[in-house]
């Protein structure tokens, strides 16, 4: 059975901190043809369309459409802060590899 993906606390707690919401706007995680794997995430901030599935906590809130959505199907999004530096993160378990961009995958 697919399940929505899972946004962290993490996640949800670092777009309250850069006030997505008070700006009308929310994280959309979208998964694109391309990469050096064959896919690849795009993660921006975007405001809600139509047939997107929206994760809320608190006021925020994380899109994903509906294209998108099997892709992402049992995934995490969690924020991390490393020394090379702090970003959003997908944790997927439907992706076969990966590359060392940490934005490509494939299936």
């Amino acid at each position: 059975m697919q399940l929505p993906p899972k946004v962290t606390e993490r996640a949800f707690a670092r777009l309250a901190e850069i006030g997505a919401a008070s700006q009308g706007q929310a994280l959309r995680v979208a998964v694109e043809g391309g990469g050096c794997s064959g896919f690849q995430y795009e993660i921006k901030l975007d405001e809600p369309r139509e047939d997107d599935l929206v994760l809320e906590r608190d006021g925020e809130k994380v899109l994903v459409d509906s294209v998108s959505l099997p892709f992402l199907a049992n995934a995490t999004i969690d924020f991390t802060e490393e020394l090379i530096g702090a970003r959003f993160v997908i944790n997927n378990p439907n992706a076969t590899s990966s590359c060392g961009c940490g934005t490509s995958f494939s299936m």
